[in-house]
């Protein structure tokens, strides 16, 4: 007898191979047969028929670590279909961390991922990982955080890792990977990731590539004069051939700017592979992205870390200083983005508001008042940035985005963050959308993007018996319907669930039961 058995529905597998009819029967946390099980019997038995039966979707970059502690349920990525979410993207999570550092450092963070719980023993990976191992509805892949190797090796200063300091930090990173981190993270746009230079990277990523684990980049945004060629694909390319190290960059996909040039967007990193470089990437089906305003300041205006920032924030002459930098960067772009989430009652009203109608409100120009909104709510607050106005440049993007998918080193991260009252959409709605909108737009192979969602990411972060739907494999499974799957959340109403996603099942346990979450929370820490 199965515990569940999944009948009449067209597999896909995760290799990439063609579809196949054949029912799916589970016994505790695996799949136990694939074939004819006309004549089985089980506890529970799903009709797929006109549906479609994958493994469930592995979604490579989230920003999740404290919503799945605040709210394990996490329906935003359950019922999108995701099994299976790999954490600390960026260098931005909280683990290995002292006490002092954690109470630190999610302030800081705040205004990205909200705040988890104050109490929690985040010292170690191994304790890190405990906190989600069946206490959250997904599977949960820790990477090593570089945000919170610096805080450990010099603390929230602008100072080189070298010597000693550098010793540490390879400890602290070689010791997260023997707890069970699959690789390392860094986000370059982020501090005091962003204090590092290429020589630091490179020298931590000879632990990562001794571990056999993957470093995982978010290409670089300050201090580029720090960066080999000047950061962008340059500087990863010369981390992973100076290193050796698997390295996996995360949502490159075109700009506005660059739109249909994706040929352009690859070159360099095409002919680095051809000179050795093992390098897989992620990208999601929108426009643009969503982050924190606290990300948006310069290195020395945060240095010391969230109390120091807030007490330039009250200094007139420090604030000041950085509305002209921030004017300088981003002149009237600055204005393009939208408050996703704050923290307090008191401003809470201007969560999906954009930044130039709260500055013309109040009287400021856009850098003044995104400095007041930190100074007030303590920098609990998010953005996101509005996309293009054209239509025609939004879908050249979406067109380049699968094309991009459709290259065998490609991978689907969301980028979530479902934090706010006013969330990017891609929190809800990245996956389906590839499977359904984009799909029937652009004629691409179901049986390809399964496998770029699945087997793909599996292989890469070396979760074993993840992303087949094969006897022996872990019984992740998504059923949905080919015709109708589709993303429903938009800007202007981003927690919507979306569409022809009727069952989800983790680890053998139904966590989405005829498109309702159960409230199941069967997701461990994996590898």
């Amino acid at each position: 007898m199965f515990d569940l058995l999944i009948t009449g529905g067209e597999v896909i597998d995760g290799t990439g191979r063609a579809a196949f009819r054949a029912d799916v029967g589970v016994r505790a946390k695996r799949i136990a047969a694939v074939g004819d099980l006309s004549a089985a019997v089980a506890r529970r038995v799903i009709d797929a028929s006109g549906h479609i039966v994958s493994p469930g979707f592995i979604d490579t970059h989230v920003h999740t670590d404290a919503a799945l502690l605040n709210e394990p349920q996490h329906e935003s990525g359950i019922l999108m279909g995701v099994t299976t979410e790999v954490l600390g993207q960026d260098g931005l999570s909280y683990a290995p961390m002292s006490p002092q550092n954690y109470t630190m450092y999610r302030t800081y963070l705040s205004g990205l991922c909200g705040l988890p719980p104050a109490e929690l023993d985040m010292s170690t990976i191994a304790a890190y990982r405990s906190h989600y191992h069946r206490r959250c509805a997904v599977n949960t892949v820790a990477l090593v955080p570089h945000c919170a190797v610096r805080l450990g090796a010099v603390g929230f200063h602008d100072v080189p890792l070298t010597g000693e300091a550098l010793d540490h930090a390879r400890r602290i990173v070689d010791e997260g990977m023997e707890q069970g981190a699959a690789g390392f993270a860094t986000g370059l746009g982020f501090f005091p990731a962003a204090y590092a230079t290429t020589e630091e990277l490179i020298e931590i990523a000879r632990v990562v590539a001794r571990r056999g684990g993957v470093f995982v980049l978010q290409h670089r945004f300050f201090h580029t004069e720090r960066a080999a060629g000047g950061g962008g694909a340059r500087e990863v390319i010369e981390i992973g051939l100076k290193s050796g190290v698997k390295v996996h960059l995360a949502h490159w996909r075109t700009s506005p700017e660059q739109a249909g040039r994706v040929d352009e967007l690859m070159a360099e990193i095409d002919l680095a592979k051809r000179q050795g470089l093992d390098i897989t990437l992620d990208a999601y089906p929108y426009p643009a992205g969503a982050t924190m305003p606290v990300c948006r300041l310069p290195g020395w205006f945060v240095e010391g870390g969230p109390e120091a920032t807030l007490e330039r924030l009250r200094d007139p002459d420090a604030t000041r200083r950085v509305v002209k930098d921030l004017d300088d960067r981003y002149g009237d772009s600055l204005g393009d983005c939208v408050f996703t989430y704050v923290g307090s009652q008191r401003n809470r009203h201007l969560e999906g508001m954009s930044w130039r109608d709260v500055a013309r409100e109040s009287g400021e120009v856009v850098a003044e008042m995104i400095c007041r909104v930190m100074r007030e709510e303590d920098l609990n607050c998010g953005l996101l940035v509005t996309p293009p106005t054209s239509a025609a440049i939004w879908r050249q993007m979406e067109a380049d985005v699968m094309n991009l998918i459709q290259r065998p080193d490609y991978t689907v991260g969301s980028d979530a963050i479902p934090v706010g009252g006013s969330p990017h959409p891609r929190a809800y709605g990245a996956f389906p959308r590839i499977l359904g909108r984009l799909r029937r737009r652009h004629g691409a192979s179901l049986e390809l993007l399964i496998q770029r969602m699945t087997g793909k990411p599996a292989s890469r972060f070396q979760l074993k018996g993840r992303g087949e739907v094969r006897k022996g494999c872990f019984a992740d499974l998504v059923v949905f319907d080919p015709l109708r799957i589709n993303d429903l959340a938009t800007y202007e109403d981003p927690r919507v669930a979306p569409a022809g996603i009727p069952f989800v099942v983790v680890n053998g346990k139904v966590a989405v039961d005829a498109g309702r979450p159960t409230g199941v929370l069967a997701g461990e820490a994996i590898p």
